[in-house]
């Protein structure tokens, strides 16, 4: 029979931490408004800010996973 492990183990505490999960929103938010930047303008400018601000957005988020997926 398949054996159940507890769910307060440290590691499954750490993934559960609100911080983690505050990180993710936040990348998620500046992704957002990335994307949103990405097709309000016209300019090459702009376009390369956007573009800036989605991949850090997205690599805050990515950070937050990877830290679950860590724990």
């Amino acid at each position: 029979m398949e054996q159940i492990q507890p769910h307060n183990t440290p590691s499954m505490k750490r993934a559960n931490e609100t911080s983690i999960y505050k990180l993710m929103a936040v990348g998620i938010v500046i992704a957002v408004i990335g994307v949103y930047l990405r097709f309000a303008g016209d300019s090459m400018t702009l376009s390369l800010v956007s573009w800036a601000i989605l991949f850090i957005g997205a690599f805050i988020a990515c950070k937050g996973v990877f830290k679950i997926l860590a724990s």
